[in-house]
């Protein structure tokens, strides 16, 4: 792992479609971007802020999520998921996050994730469908 500067930054931009959108009250008109996709989009975005810092075998994982989901984006409106590097302490690296759509901030928080060593959390994965208890 290469050093993460502190205020790394990446965008995400996502027009709400259906997809992501929750059905509220079967009503057509008040589908709205869901809380666990934005979720999942801003864990996108931070993702995405670190990778060029990792080596060929590394990854991230999300492992802490606050955030609170502020306001309703309707299907049709365009959000952008930003991602900003804040501290990177070893292999965890802490993140602000912020959803806004055209109006207004409608999600925001913060998001921790560490950078692992995939072939590594692909072996460990492997003895846990086992059964096989990993020696500590």
């Amino acid at each position: 792992m290469n050093q993460i500067p502190l205020g790394t930054t990446y965008d995400h931009p996502l027009l709400v479609t259906p997809e992501v959108a929750i059905d509220f009250l079967g009503n057509d008109d008040a589908r709205v971007l869901a809380t666990p996709w934005m979720i999942a989009y801003m864990e996108w975005a931070c993702r995405n802020a670190i990778k060029p810092y990792l080596d060929e075998n590394e990854d991230s994982v999300g492992a802490v999520v606050n955030v609170k989901h502020l306001a309703a984006t309707p299907v049709g409106m365009p959000v952008t998921f930003t991602g900003t590097v804040l501290e990177v302490e070893g292999r965890r690296v802490s993140f602000k996050v912020v959803a806004r759509d055209e109006k207004e901030i409608v999600g925001e928080g913060t998001h921790e994730r560490f950078v692992i060593n995939v072939p590594k959390f692909v072996a460990r994965l492997a003895l846990k469908r086992a059964g096989v208890k990993e020696a500590q």
